[in-house]
């Protein structure tokens, strides 16, 4: 009798001395890896049998069949192990990090079929464990055992605290073991032979692997905690039949991901923010959240500012217009300024009566208006009214926000959006995440290190550095809470075959039109030149009030801010509604002589009036009060450009005050300056007749031209776009009639004021005028089969810039620059569409005559005129929305949109919030889970061969899916998949792409993998020849080695900046000390063709 410790002699070694040709090898253990058989490989060639019994049920099937239910999980667990450990167990990590598994099984697979016999203990008996060699000169047993792997042979270190062996070869001892392993072996009861599954289990390792096969393996380790905590209770329930319903049919691919991941996020988190791109239809997506809601019968309201009511009343009301009549969408629709009224009724819904506290599902379009949470005693804000009446009081709500535009460089506006979601509760939503901060706390750490990256140079400043700035919890909350897509992802990662592509955008035309060529007409610094002389004190009484009168007026005006924080001052509201007043003015003069002189006359009838009652007062001497102008702002939208609604005479303002209090003749005087000045502009702008607008003249001509030359064969349609009613009045009484006379082409008008006009002989409503106008994205056949007329020349204003899908249409002309280069991006998402059936799409800009220097510098001229009190008049979101830390980047933005179209992502100097998330990435494991089964029994260390595409950046190397076992260390704060790591490396040893770019880096995975269910061969036959069938391997042992060095360089970096940003240090947290710390769970290898 011998003892083998293990260390000094090795049980391997032992086997090696004794097994000769013609022995017969008969062990009990509870696992065999193939490791184990590497080791002992020539010996084991030579021996005549191999017979092996698990001594634990494995490989067999067992009784309880229910994998998914978690609690039963649970038993699973050692059995998995013991089917794992054929491939190394968790101590031969080591070997497989050498990548060589895959010929070391292919040998295996064969030698067992020549020589072995595998048997498992099918009963819950214990069984001992040993070796036995039966030679025809000695016979010899070992025990105990553990298991037939390196770590038992002794070349692999374990965690045991000791592995004696002994080892009896006395015959009778010997001969005792043996006849007890014949004695089971030959017992059918317990015993069952599963050789055929060993050989097939071990076959899945060498054969070749599809690369879809290999990205689920990824995803089931990446993700095996998302699945272990869903439950059916946040998938949407098939039973309700929405993927029945005409609206989930009509989503493309892209969209019902989306729409499963609204569901699951409003059921997990009771909120979510859909920010997709412009043009990539968010309205159909919501729409079948929408209907999948009714069908579990709740009540449901959407929330639009009112310039898109009209589109959303459409799918919910049994119209020819609506695509989706048969869906019987049952929704309310209100508008966002109705939050403030208590009266009157908004398309026939009572305000007074509505029960706020009754919906079940709240959906806000442009949720971006919410962003704002100021608030003031007296008076609640929307945002205030949304929370506690629609939110917080009456059934359990949640909350779905739409925004193409929902973080600006403030983050605390998307935390109010957020809020909504969690009921003003912060911790209802950090309960349910993954973070170790409060969420005030994890924005408040953005807003830092987002304040510190906006200082950077330019260059330094890229999305990705910013990426880098952010901690994990930030990522997150974004990634549990928020779906946002751009176009380059859907285009690069979504087989759109059946969509189409985007159509290509040409290189803006930029106009810049004089006001008139008349030499007598000031130009349009000299009318600046004028409008800079205006006080505009009409609108501005309070500042007039004698001094000793003024604490009377205060105090029945001002309003304290909540809080304490000081009180919103009365005459301040008067000096913001004076500042929106001159920008109004402007804007007026850069879109259209005609919207200049309707305000400018406008202006001219206040001004006359108050005179008047001035005049009226110095007669009689009377007590008369006069009204104030501000209570007209509260009833603006926060991005209104129509100010008509602004009119004391009309709304009969709230603030009266006594001329007896005031300094009658300074106002007098003040009021017969602008007065003046007022005459002489209205006096030049009455001297432009249409035949002398220059750029509407020159609109014309440049239509004509589209229309006879046109940029995709046969099309003839445009939109015009402007900002202002009377504009698109102005316009369409000066072209349309010509447009029919010269060119025979119809034209419409639509502006959300009043009625839509056509220049055909029926009128039409506002849906059916942009059916007409575009019959194929709006399926005209299907809802006006009857009707053979069409629209060709559409002018617009921004009640149809967003909501709207006219991509029948190729040319866009902006007949004026709004001021946020946003909006100008929204209009033209009408035609910049996915599935377009023009190859090439124009935009087409007019811009004032004056340079852009010039132009930014008006602007900033009147916007620091403005923010020298930038109160929010309303209460609500600023009407003033522009802010002077915006204006140099709305420079570069302005700049920029003369040359080429910009994306909207490309607009934020802030973070973009698109393309963080990875909610697509546990729906298709979720999907491919419930169409396929468990993953679980899937071996690690697998690979698949893809081949490179230069177009997607996917260069020849490999992708290494890791697992750190030492759970403690993250490479963090960066890594979002901690403990799993994802690099991708190239053939030369460069890192593509680090762990901390996640995102990009599952998205090349999918997009090289999904789909492919067969191995390609090509690449596949390319890539065994370089390694002679996985036999050498060490290029890519190399690599990954190199992979792992990068990893702990990034962390060593990373670490030493955090101890100097004055963040929370990772520096003197646990390191990385190398290949040992990681398990290779699969790689993806990029080949060259």
């Amino acid at each position: 009798m011998k003892i083998l410790d293990n260390i000094n002699s090795l049980l391997g070694d032992d086997l090696k001395a004794t097994v000769v040709a013609g022995s017969k090898l008969k062990i009990a253990a509870s696992c065999f890896s193939i490791y184990a058989y590497e080791a002992l490989k020539s010996e084991l060639s030579k021996v005549e049998s191999f017979e092996f019994i698990f001594t634990a049920p494995t490989f067999v099937p067992t009784e309880v069949t229910d994998k998914l239910r978690k609690e039963r999980r649970e038993f699973f667990i050692p059995k998995l192990n013991r089917e794992h450990s054929l491939y190394g167990s968790e101590f031969e990590i080591q070997l497989r990090n050498k990548l060589t598994q895959r010929a070391i099984a292919r040998e295996c697979a064969d030698w067992i079929r020549n020589k072995a016999t595998f048997k498992s203990n099918r009963s819950k008996a214990p069984m001992q464990q040993f070796i036995c060699i039966d030679g025809e000169e000695e016979k010899v047993a070992y025990m105990p055992l553990n298991g037939f792997t390196a770590v038992d042979m002794g070349y692999q270190r374990g965690d045991a605290v000791s592995n004696i062996v002994n080892r009896m070869d006395e015959s009778a001892h010997a001969s005792t073991f043996l006849q007890l392993f014949d004695q089971i072996w030959n017992d059918k009861e317990q015993l069952e032979d599963v050789t055929s599954a060993i050989c097939d289990h071990i076959d899945s390792v060498y054969q070749e692997n599809s690369p879809e096969r290999i990205y689920f393996l990824m995803l089931y380790n990446i993700f095996n905690e998302f699945l272990e905590e869903i439950d059916e209770d946040v998938l949407p329930n098939d039973r309700t039949g929405y993927q029945e319903s005409l609206v989930w049919n009509k989503l493309f691919n892209y969209q019902r991901d989306a729409a499963t991941g609204i569901i699951n996020k409003l059921e997990s988190y009771n909120g979510c923010i859909l920010a997709d791109s412009v043009g990539l239809g968010k309205t159909f997506t919501a729409l079948a959240v929408i209907k999948y809601y009714e069908l579990r019968n709740r009540a449901v309201l959407v929330l639009c500012p009112k310039k898109l009511a009209d589109n959303w009343l459409n799918y919910n009301s049994n119209l020819k217009t609506n695509l989706f009549a048969k869906d019987r969408l049952n929704y309310d629709v209100l508008c966002h300024t109705d939050l403030s009224r208590t009266s009157g009724d908004s398309f026939g819904i009572p305000l007074n009566r509505v029960n706020w506290g009754n919906y079940d599902l709240v959906v806000i379009d442009e949720s971006h208006n919410f962003r704002n949470n100021d608030a003031y005693k007296d008076k609640e804000t929307r945002y205030q009214k949304l929370m506690r009446q629609v939110v917080q009081e009456g059934v359990k709500t949640k909350v779905l926000m739409l925004s193409a535009t929902p973080v600006n460089n403030r983050f605390t506006d998307l935390k109010n959006q957020l809020a909504l979601a969690y009921e003003g509760h912060s911790d209802l939503l950090s309960d349910k995440l993954k973070t170790t901060r409060s969420i005030e706390e994890i924005f408040k750490r953005a807003q830092v290190a987002f304040n510190q990256w906006s200082k950077l140079a330019p260059e330094a400043r890229t999305a990705q550095s910013i990426l880098q700035a952010l901690d994990f919890d930030f990522f997150e909350l974004l990634d549990s809470v928020t779906i946002a897509r751009s176009r380059k992802h859907i285009e690069t990662f979504y087989d759109t075959k059946d969509i189409g592509k985007f159509p290509q955008r040409r290189k803006p035309l930029s106009y810049h039109s004089p006001i008139t060529h008349r030499a007598d007409v000031l130009d349009m610094n000299g009318i600046v030149e004028q409008l800079s002389l205006l006080k505009l004190s009409v609108y501005a009484p309070i500042s007039y009030i004698l001094p000793s009168r003024i604490a009377k007026y205060e105090a029945l005006y001002d309003t304290q801010v909540e809080g304490g924080k000081g009180s919103l001052k009365q005459v301040d509201r008067e000096r913001s509604l004076q500042a929106l007043m001159i920008t109004n003015l402007l804007k007026r003069l850069e879109s259209s002589v005609e919207a200049f002189r309707l305000t400018l006359s406008a202006l001219l009838r206040n001004h006359t009036k108050t005179l008047e009652i001035i005049a009226q007062y110095h007669q009689s001497g009377g007590v008369l009060n006069i009204g104030d102008y501000t209570a007209g702002m509260e009833g603006l939208d926060a991005e209104e450009d129509d100010l008509t609604a602004i009119d004391p005479f009309s709304v009969g303002g709230k603030v009266q005050i006594s001329l007896a209090d005031m300094d009658v003749p300074s106002w007098e005087h003040d009021l017969n300056c602008d007065l003046a000045v007022i005459d002489v502009l209205l006096a030049e702008m009455e001297k432009i007749t249409p035949a002398e607008d220059a750029k509407l003249q020159h609109l014309k001509s440049h239509l004509y031209q589209k229309i006879e030359n046109p940029i995709n064969s046969g099309n003839k349609k445009a939109i015009i776009f402007t900002a202002f009613a009377d504009t698109a009045n102005y316009l369409y009484r000066n072209l349309a009639p010509a447009i029919l006379q010269d060119k025979h082409l119809h034209t419409g008008k639509v502006t959300g004021s009043d009625t839509p006009k056509t220049t055909l002989k029926q009128s039409y409503d506002f849906q059916s005028l942009l059916t007409l106008f575009s019959p194929r994205s709006k399926e005209k056949a299907l809802i006006m089969p009857d009707d053979d007329s069409e629209i060709d020349i559409l002018i617009g204003t921004d009640c149809i810039s967003e909501g709207q899908n006219l991509q029948d249409c190729d040319y866009l002309i902006n007949y004026d620059i709004h001021w946020n280069p946003v909006r100008i991006i929204q209009r033209f998402g009408r035609i910049d569409r996915i599935g377009s059936i023009n190859r090439e799409i124009q935009l087409v800009n007019y811009w004032p005559d004056i340079t852009l220097d010039e132009y930014i510098n008006l602007k900033e001229r009147v916007e620091n005129r403005m923010m020298i009190v930038d109160v929010a008049a309303t209460g609500d979101d600023n009407v003033l929305t522009a802010k002077s830390s915006e204006t140099a980047y709305r420079k570069e933005q302005l700049r920029k949109l003369q040359d080429e179209v910009i994306e909207l992502e490309d607009i934020k100097t802030g973070v973009s919030i698109t393309d963080l998330g990875l909610n697509d990435f546990r729906m298709d494991l979720l999907n491919h889970i419930k169409e396929r089964g468990d993953l679980s029994s899937l071996p690690k260390g697998l690979h698949a061969v893809v081949p490179a595409q230069e177009g997607t950046g996917l260069e020849p190397g490999v992708i290494f899916a890791l697992r750190n076992i030492n759970d403690t260390v993250n490479i963090n704060q960066q890594n979002r998949l901690h403990p799993y790591y994802l690099i991708y490396i190239n053939r030369e040893g460069e890192v593509v792409a680090d762990q901390s770019e996640v995102k990009r880096l599952l998205d090349w995975v999918r997009a090289s993998c999904k789909g492919h269910s067969e191995p390609i061969q090509s690449v596949c036959h390319r890539f065994n020849q370089q390694t002679e069938d996985g036999r050498d391997m060490s290029d890519y042992s190399q690599l990954l080695q190199q992979a792992i060095h990068s990893m702990v360089e990034v962390k060593e970096e990373r670490d030493i900046d955090s101890l100097f940003a004055g963040v929370s240090t990772t520096a003197l947290l646990d390191t990385i000390q190398g290949l040992d710390d990681f398990e290779l769970i699969a790689f993806l290898v990029v080949q060259a063709e």
